[in-house]
């Protein structure tokens, strides 16, 4: 058996497949490398026209999801395509709910600016018109004409008064009285009371006329008084008009091709003459309440509200890290003025959804699902294509405060989730809208083929990193050692790991030692340096179990022989750093009915995949060496000074081969150790963590005492292709100090290990005698023939057993 050659332990990356000295001579990639699958996903779901063809972008963190879709967005995004103001503006005639202006990118602003401006100039120059003289004489003739008509209607209903001897007294405004007169004074009820019948119905006769005359008088004084209002209004109007008739009409050319600006502003014109007050009146509370609403004093009325305003033509595109509902969907604010709570158009507030209208929002999928009632809210948005700025708390209580309903807002967006696979498939099961709504999976790549044209594309991408993170520029062989280390990071020689954060992490650490170093450039030395760093911040752990191995608490031995024990390999992760341990497997034999007990899975510490292999390992026994007659012997298997739980099948090569030993007597060597799945047709199978675990015996080497020469690790002939081992270890098996062995059958592994071959069965099942395999064979049969002997001689013993 031959250990794996110096290349097949490690594959470098070659300077002459890179073809530059240093990253600042590579053009950096607009795009992240590897991801072809997700872009084509993201670029036919942004292509897409109809609804419902929103992404879900599928991938654990730091595959690089956000930077990929922004920097995709950025250069592939149509910005032919029309962006728009959102604003809110009053609804003068249903105050509760505002109406909404849709306008090109910019005009929000500029309308904002221009009714800012008109108000301003009509605040001051209403109150100075309408103090002014001129004003003053026309509306001063305008009352006094209307008092005349007033007078002289009630003299002559009075002049007639006086004929018939009646007075007319009028008491209140609307009130008069009719009293009978007795010369200059008017009569007491005695002195009625003494005139004759006649004269006492000619008074009242005559009163009763009266009456009637001062009552179409009264009506005549209404309507004049109407006309009155009526003039003085067109003189308000007249007025009004004169000083802001031409300005509105400059706005109204201005935004001729707005009709709904048009409407607006004439609807502006109309409420200017209604609400003439506003500007007369010193409002106090106006004033307080722009105060408290951070607005400028001007009146609200007419404010602009620019729910969202586009600086440029570019589509859109919103990034929200904390989609709360409010956050999400906008919501209208309260201002609070002597114990009252206030509200009006102008603190309607936007959210992240108005923001992306008619561009694209991007947001993390778990976020989203955590706050309440949002990702409902986000499903009836996407399905009704507006945004209705609802108050939450009227939602969720009862209280009848009252409120605004603002008009909905159009809504054309298309979402996009990042998220994990599990999340993923939660929302595909038990959400029956999520598939008709994300109907556009991008499923980012761990991992990309390693190629002489993937590694220079890796080049341009570490590039793009450094240029983006403005770090040093890396030389060609810092780049090469990065390239490896992302083979590392794959677990396989011809792959290389896209989890970006991680190479802008090394990135970011080699530039931190390049500086400290006072290098111009990230040199493989400051690469390494920063791997080192890493490792050493990350293994305190790991050192306290070498510690144990160390002083002899943990009980390994790394030479000599021993029967039915085995030095097996696991690895063990602490919070993203990975090591291996060496684990001693024992195996004893005894007379039995040819099961094997594995302790671990009895006491409850064996996980299901470990029990799995162990139930394989008997099945194989018991197909080599119990397919005619029942196998006597019984083993046990366990792994020693395990006090915690154990899984996964990759020891079971390592139970086999323990097994074997205490079956068959032969020592194995424990120089090796050997990791490796095994199936029931004694076919090795691959396992993980195959650098780690090579690791980690060789460092258990290195701590009982040095190396020998003659150690090594056997590992599946399938794991070779996940070599990338330490450069400690490589120099190690270049100087023939360690070795790593690859087995593809059981037979090698235990031909390895136990220093005899394994032997191979002929037409009649018997094996060669001095093999493994023969050995444990002829213990078996010997027990057999001994068994036999036993019933016989029981049946000699009583004949009545038959």
């Amino acid at each position: 058996m031959k250990s794996l050659p110096l290349h097949q332990l490690y594959k470098a990356c070659v300077l002459k497949d890179l073809p530059f000295k240093t990253t600042r001579q590579l053009e950096p990639l607009a795009e992240i490398v590897g991801q072809n699958r997700a872009q084509e996903a993201v670029r036919f779901a942004l292509a897409m026209p109809h609804g419902g063809y929103n992404v879900y972008a599928v991938g654990r963190n730091g595959l690089g999801k956000r930077t990929m879709m922004l920097r995709y967005l950025e250069h592939h995004v149509d910005t032919l395509q029309q962006s728009h103001d959102w604003c809110y503006v009053a609804n003068f005639e249903e105050p509760r709910n505002p109406k909404l202006l849709q306008l090109p990118g910019g005009m929000g602003t500029l309308l904002k600016q221009d009714m800012e401006k008109l108000m301003t100039r009509l605040v001051k120059t209403i109150p100075q018109t309408f103090d002014s003289d001129s004003f003053l004489e026309r509306s001063e003739q305008l009352k006094n004409d209307y008092g005349k008509r007033q007078e002289d209607e009630l003299a002559k209903v009075a002049a007639q008064a006086k004929r018939k001897k009646v007075s007319l007294t009028v008491t209140t405004p609307g009130g008069y009285r009719l009293v009978a007169m007795n010369g200059d004074e008017p009569h007491t009820a005695e002195s009625f009371q003494a005139l004759t019948e006649e004269q006492r119905d000619k008074f009242e006769d005559s009163i009763n006329k009266l009456e009637k005359k001062l009552r179409q008088a009264l009506r005549k004084m209404a309507d004049w008084e109407q006309e009155y209002a009526d003039k003085q209004q067109a003189l308000n109007q007249e007025t009004l008009e004169g000083i802001s008739g031409h300005q509105i009409d400059e706005l109204v050319e201005k935004y001729r091709e707005q009709p709904d600006v048009v409407t607006y502003l004439e609807a502006v014109r109309k409420d200017l003459v209604d609400n003439l007050d506003i500007f007369l009146e010193d409002d106090e509370e106006q004033a307080a309440i722009a105060w408290a609403a951070l607005d400028k004093r001007m009146p609200r009325r007419y404010l602009i509200n620019v729910l969202v305003h586009q600086k440029t033509n570019e589509v859109p595109v919103v990034v929200e890290d904390n989609p709360t509902y409010h956050n999400l969907f906008g919501y209208v604010e309260n201002v609070t003025y002597k114990g009252t709570v206030f509200t009006d158009f102008s603190l309607i507030r936007a959210g992240s959804l108005h923001r992306a209208n008619g561009g694209y929002l991007l947001m993390d999928a778990i976020k989203v699902l955590e706050q309440p009632f949002v990702w409902d809210g986000l499903k009836r948005a996407l399905r009704s294509k507006s945004i209705q700025i609802n108050s939450l708390e009227r939602e969720l209580t009862l209280s009848g405060t009252i409120s605004i309903e603002p008009e909905a807002v159009p809504l054309n967006v298309k979402i996009v989730l990042f998220g994990d696979r599990e999340t993923w498939m939660l929302l595909q099961e038990y959400d029956s809208e999520f598939a008709e709504l994300f109907r556009v999976t991008a499923d980012f790549e761990n991992e990309m083929y390693r190629t002489e044209e993937s590694q220079l594309l890796y080049a341009k991408f570490i590039s793009s990193l450094v240029v983006e993170k403005k770090l040093l520029h890396c030389t060609n062989k810092a780049v090469a050692r990065i390239i490896e280390h992302s083979a590392r990071m794959a677990d396989h020689q011809d792959r290389l790991s896209l989890h970006a954060a991680d190479i802008a992490n090394l990135l970011r650490e080699s530039d931190f030692w390049a500086r400290q170093a006072g290098a111009k450039l990230i040199s493989e030395v400051h690469v390494e340096r920063a791997l080192e760093s890493a490792r050493y911040r990350s293994s305190r752990i790991r050192d306290q179990f070498y510690d144990s191995i160390r002083d002899g608490s943990t009980l390994v031995t790394t030479t000599g022989t021993c029967v039915g024990q085995v030095n097996a390999l696991s690895v063990l992760s602490t919070g993203g750093f990975e090591f291996g341990l060496s684990n001693r497997v024992t195996a004893s034999c005894y007379y039995g009915d040819g099961g094997v007990m594995d302790i671990e899975r009895d006491v409850k510490l064996g996980g299901n995949i470990h029990s799995k292999g162990v139930m394989i390992l008997s099945s194989w026994l018991a197909s080599h060496f119990a397919v005619n007659d029942p196998m006597h012997l019984s083993a046990s298997l366990t792994f020693e000074q395990n006090y915690g739980e154990v899984d996964g099948d990759s020891a079971s090569l390592a139970e086999l081969c323990a097994l074997i030993s205490a079956l068959s007597g032969i020592p194995v060597r424990q120089d090796l150790a050997i990791t490796g799945s095994v199936n029931q047709f004694g076919e090795v199978q691959p396992i993980g963590g195959v650098n780690e675990k090579v690791e980690g015996f060789y460092a258990t080497c290195e701590l009982k005492g040095g190396l020998t020469g003659s150690q090594g690790v056997i590992i599946p002939t399938t794991n070779v292709q996940n070599l990338m081992l330490d450069s400690e270890v490589v120099q190690a098996a270049r100087a023939g100090r360690f070795a790593v062995y690859p087995v593809a059958r059981v037979e090698e592994a235990i031909t390895l290990l136990l220093g005899k071959p394994a032997g191979k069965a002929d037409e009649k099942g018997r094996y060669p005698k001095q093999s493994v395999f023969g050995i444990i064979q002829q213990r078996l049969e010997k027990m057999r023939e001994h068994e036999r002997q036993e019933h016989a001689r029981d049946d000699h013993k009583d004949p009545s057993i038959h």
